[in-house]
């Protein structure tokens, strides 16, 4: 299983702290969203220190889907992950409509909306949706309530139209990751089951292996080549 962290600067937490944390925590790597904070050979150094796979991924962030995708355009290639922050009606569309976006993260997070037309989109492309706990393990009161219920939503949506999905916590402190036990009882409040849980938090892990394989130079398709992040039939 995977967690998708956000390390210093943008974090408060280095993603030596996180690796260190997700691993006695049981995490078999870290997914580290801003990964500019990587350099050099330092995911391969983490790495092997902490026992635990360091994924190099990019999440954008857009006012809006024509902004989006030129960052899409310029970032595909340099990341392993590679996921577009949502919230609103346009970005949650777009995101979904594109096979090479790996995950729309935090669609439920501002005004917009996620119904049974992108659902379909998501799944026919192959576009996971991100189930973001993080607003249901630190708000309180009325809006930890409305929380509950967007991610109730969502999850009655991903099951109905069998979305491809990834779950975590999106700490941006080690003190703020939480092990799969923890994760899983915050699933099971809106509807999870403790499989489901599993199957959401071992998907970046999927995504980073299934993209891998693309990026090596020993991936040839046989016959007519298809788009490099397009999904199997």
């Amino acid at each position: 299983m995977y967690e998708a962290v956000y390390a210093a600067p943008e974090g408060r937490s280095t993603v030596a702290r996180h690796a260190h944390t997700a691993s006695e925590y049981g995490f078999a790597g870290v997914v580290v969203r801003n990964g500019d904070a990587l350099e050099g050979n330092e995911t391969e150094r983490i790495a092997e220190t902490y026992g635990i796979d360091v994924v190099r991924g990019t999440e954008i962030r857009a006012e809006g889907s024509q902004t989006a995708s030129g960052y899409l355009g310029n970032r595909r290639e340099e990341y392993t992950i590679l996921a577009l922050r949502g919230g609103t009606d346009d970005l949650n569309r777009f995101a979904v409509e594109q096979p090479r976006v790996d995950v729309l993260s935090r669609p439920m997070a501002g005004e917009g909306d996620f119904n049974h037309v992108l659902a379909k989109a998501a799944a026919r492309n192959g576009v996971r949706v991100e189930f973001d706990l993080s607003t249901v393990l630190r708000l309180e009161g009325g809006p930890r309530v409305q929380a509950l219920s967007d991610v109730r939503k969502l999850r009655e949506l991903v099951d109905q139209y069998e979305v491809p999905y990834v779950v975590s916590a999106s700490p941006e402190s080690h003190l703020q990751l939480r092990g799969p036990r923890e994760l899983i009882a915050v699933g099971e409040r809106i509807g999870f089951s403790p499989e489901g849980i599993e199957t959401g938090l071992r998907e970046w892990g999927r995504l980073a292996e299934r993209n891998r394989e693309i990026a090596s130079e020993s991936f040839i398709e046989p016959g007519v080549r298809r788009g490099r992040y397009e999904e199997d039939d």
